[in-house]
């Protein structure tokens, strides 16, 4: 084997690796953050239900927070919504840029938590990190809509 592609495997190997430890730290974060920050953040109870079901199989934490993100994001334009009727045309027009822009932000920050090479823990992560993020702006769109 040449010098080169050496190298080469040498530094796969070390980008495998910290991808590696990159995910079981996220995972030990998610682990124990969850239950605390599903609640903080109003996930639903079929959502904290499903968690327990799954008994840490990733396949089947998968299932749940993709089911708790279509939830989420019920919610999500339920607030919208219910935000943005109350507005004037000049703060829709505001309020239009913001949501299009957190929604760039977080589909963009929560591809980066994806690593092709990650195996399915690193779909959770990333599952997870969007969750998280529409989660927490559905707390932010309700408690502008409250303060209206």
């Amino acid at each position: 084997m040449s010098a080169t592609r050496q190298t080469g495997v040498a530094r796969r190997r070390l980008r495998q690796e910290q991808t590696r430890r990159l995910i079981a730290i996220g995972l030990v974060y998610f682990v124990s953050t969850g239950i605390t920050s599903a609640a903080d953040r109003e996930m639903t109870r079929e959502y904290l239900t499903c968690l327990e079901k799954a008994s840490g199989v990733t396949f089947e934490m998968i299932a749940c927070i993709s089911a708790e993100t279509k939830r989420q994001d019920v919610r999500l334009n339920e607030h919208y919504n219910k935000l943005s009727s109350k507005l004037s045309a000049n703060r829709k027009k505001a309020l239009v840029e913001a949501q299009r822009s957190w929604m760039k932000f977080r589909d963009a920050n929560c591809r980066f938590y994806y690593d092709p090479e990650g195996g399915s823990s690193a779909r959770m992560t990333a599952d997870e990190c969007l969750l998280n993020a529409t989660a927490d702006r559905v707390r932010e769109l309700k408690l502008l809509t409250t303060d209206r």
